[in-house]
C-alpha cells in the first residue's frame, strides 16, 4: 500500500482553490452581464445596408440589360431594347435605393 503524505490536504479543503473558484465565479458573472448588455453593433447594420444598396444597383442594371438583350434578340431591334431596358433598370434601382434610404432606422 502507498501511504499518502500527511501534508497534502484534499483538493476541496485548500483555501487557495476555494479563493480561485470564487474569483472564477465572479469573472463568469461579470462576463455574462457584459455579453447580455452588449448592444448590437451599428457597423454591422451599416454593412448590411451597403450590401443591399449595391445589390439593388447591380441587380437593376444587369437585370435591365439582360431583359433588353432578350427583347433585342426576339424583336430584332439591336441596340434600342438593350438601351431602353438598361435605363429602366437604373431608374428602378435608384427608386429602390431612395426607398431604402428614406426608411427610419430600426
Amino acid at each position: 500500500m502507498v501511504d499518502e503524505p500527511s501534508d497534502l490536504a484534499p483538493l476541496g479543503e485548500d483555501a487557495r482553490i476555494q479563493t480561485l473558484d470564487e474569483r472564477l465565479k465572479a469573472v463568469r458573472e461579470r462576463e455574462d452581464k457584459r455579453i447580455k448588455a452588449k448592444e448590437p453593433d451599428s457597423s454591422d447594420a451599416d454593412y448590411r445596408l451597403g450590401n443591399r444598396v449595391l445589390a439593388e444597383l447591380l441587380g437593376g442594371m444587369v437585370g435591365g440589360a439582360f431583359i433588353g438583350w432578350v427583347i433585342d434578340q426576339l424583336a430584332g431591334t439591336r441596340p434600342l431594347g438593350l438601351l431602353v431596358m438598361l435605363f429602366a433598370g437604373v431608374f428602378v434601382a435608384f427608386r429602390n435605393i431612395i426607398r431604402i434610404s428614406s426608411r427610419r432606422p430600426e
